[in-house]
C-alpha cells in the first residue's frame, strides 16, 4: 500500500477501517485471481482510495470510500460513464446502488462478498468485455 493511501485507510474511523479493509482486499484478491486483469495500480483518485488496471488497461477504476456526512455506509464507486451500477442492478437486485456510479453498503451489514466479488471483476474487466 503506498503511503498516501496507508494514510487515508489510517483517518477512517476506527469502527470503519476494517469495513474498508476487507473490501480493498477483495478487490485485490479479484484481481489476483485473473491474468487478464493483472496488478492493480493503488492511489488515490478525488481523495479516495483507487484500484487501476494500469499495466492491461484491462479495466475501469473503482474506488472506495467512508464520508462522515453518510456515517452508517461506505461506498465502493466505479465510472458513471459506464453500464456497470444498471448491470449491477439487473443481476444483483439486492444491492444498493446509487445513481450511475455507486454500490452503497451498510456498516452494520455484512458484506454480500460473492455479489461484490462478481461486480469487482465487471469493473476490472470492463474493456475486455463492454462490446461483447
Amino acid at each position: 500500500m503506498n503511503t498516501d493511501v496507508q494514510k487515508k485507510f489510517e483517518s477512517y474511523p476506527e469502527h470503519i477501517r476494517p469495513k474498508l479493509e476487507h473490501l480493498r482486499q477483495l478487490i485485490l484478491d479479484v484481481a489476483a485471481s485473473d491474468k487478464s486483469i493483472g496488478e492493480l495500480e493503488e492511489t488515490l483518485k478525488w481523495g479516495e482510495p483507487a484500484y487501476l488496471t494500469t499495466k492491461t488497461k484491462s479495466g475501469t477504476t473503482i474506488r472506495i470510500d467512508w464520508k462522515p456526512k453518510h456515517p452508517e455506509q461506505y461506498v465502493m464507486y466505479v465510472n458513471c460513464q459506464t453500464m456497470l451500477i444498471d448491470t449491477y442492478r439487473s443481476l444483483f437486485p439486492e444491492l444498493t446502488c446509487e445513481g450511475d456510479r455507486a454500490v452503497v453498503f451498510d456498516i452494520n451489514q455484512a458484506l454480500p462478498e460473492n455479489e461484490v466479488q462478481v461486480c469487482i471483476s465487471m469493473a476490472l474487466k470492463y474493456h475486455l468485455t463492454k462490446n461483447n
